[in-house]
């Protein structure tokens, strides 16, 4: 017996230390990427990742830092498209350890608008109909989710000015939107829970 409640307490005691180094390692990652070093941040996260194999998040926000700093390298095509593609394989390594995320496919649609916005000609016809396909999906997994609804307003707003379109109707989205945010409960600490200071952003621009 007291063996057995010798290998109890080690194993807890291993699980702790785990779950500890897990969240040190988070929390760093996220200052790192809070204080404009998003690289050493990805490089964190894609660690942790390979420590938390059965974690989707590492790999998420390894992605998500990639694709949020690709905005910024829109006219260097060569390492936007290096970029690009890191941020893909960490989103596919994080798709399949939590299939049908509404979080990731958000992502998923993001990175894919990058490459529209980066060159319109070449993407556009491509990947639009993916895109919208994404968020519908999201959607209709997940309506209450403000990142869905904020992210999926978002491009059929860029869709509307393209095409000429009246934007104003899509306030009402944005507004049910503000509303999600405050009913929104992470599920876990580190739970995607950005997008606010983006919605405001879109909230302001209703009231002109």
């Amino acid at each position: 017996m007291n063996k057995i409640a010798l290998f109890i307490i080690m194993l807890i005691s291993q699980l702790t230390l785990a779950q500890t180094n897990y969240e040190t390692g988070m929390t760093k990652a996220f200052k790192l990427w809070e204080t404009n070093k998003p690289m050493e941040a990805v490089n964190l996260f894609e660690r942790i990742a390979k420590a938390e194999s059965d974690n989707w998040l590492p790999s998420y926000y390894a992605a998500n830092v990639l694709v949020m700093d690709s905005f910024s390298k829109l006219k260097d095509t060569e390492a936007l498209e290096k970029q690009l593609k890191k941020a893909q394989d960490f989103l596919n390594e994080s798709e399949a350890i939590s299939k049908n995320n509404p979080e990731i496919i958000v992502l998923q649609a993001i990175l894919h608008s990058v490459y529209v916005i980066s060159d319109g000609a070449k993407y556009g016809m491509v990947l639009s109909g993916k895109i919208a396909k994404l968020y519908n999906t999201a959607y209709a997994i997940a309506p209450n989710n403000p990142r869905v609804l904020l992210n999926k307003t978002k491009w059929e707003v860029g869709s509307a000015i393209y095409f000429g379109q009246d934007t104003k109707p899509f306030c009402k989205a944005f507004i049910k939107t503000e509303q999600l945010f405050a009913n929104f409960k992470p599920e876990s600490e580190f739970y995607p829970n950005w997008g606010k200071e983006s919605l405001d952003q879109e909230l302001k621009k209703c009231k002109e």
